[in-house]
């Protein structure tokens, strides 16, 4: 039997974790490691290894995940200094325990290029 990724042990309750988005496809929470004032992780409740496993299936999903980080990049006021929107398209998440289906907004730095605070 396949192990519970971390998203789905938070998911299940089984590790604790403060969602600051929920709907019935996707759940957004804060990284515990990060990389920015601002770094948020937009994960999908159906498990999606990476961005190379969607298909036009998924396209409704998706777009909502953009549009739920438009949302939040408003909501922690980074939506006029910018942000980066970052997708996984290969395992490497996976392989240190991490499934990476989701999103992640990070405030960029100031002057563009990069994440920082």
């Amino acid at each position: 039997m396949q192990e519970k990724s971390v998203f789905e042990l938070i998911l299940s309750g089984e590790l604790d974790s403060e969602f600051i988005y929920e709907d019935e496809e996707i759940f957004a929470i804060n990284d515990i490691n990060p990389v920015a004032k601002v770094h948020i992780l937009i994960i999908p409740k159906r498990k999606i290894e990476t961005i190379n496993d969607t298909s036009m299936e998924d396209q409704n999903l998706l777009g909502k995940m953009i549009l739920v980080a438009k949302d939040l990049a408003k909501k922690y006021n980074i939506d006029d200094s910018g942000y980066c929107l970052l997708y996984t398209s290969d395992d490497a998440d996976e392989k240190r325990g991490v499934d990476l289906g989701g999103r992640r907004i990070i405030k960029k730095k100031r002057g563009g290029v990069g994440v920082g605070g």
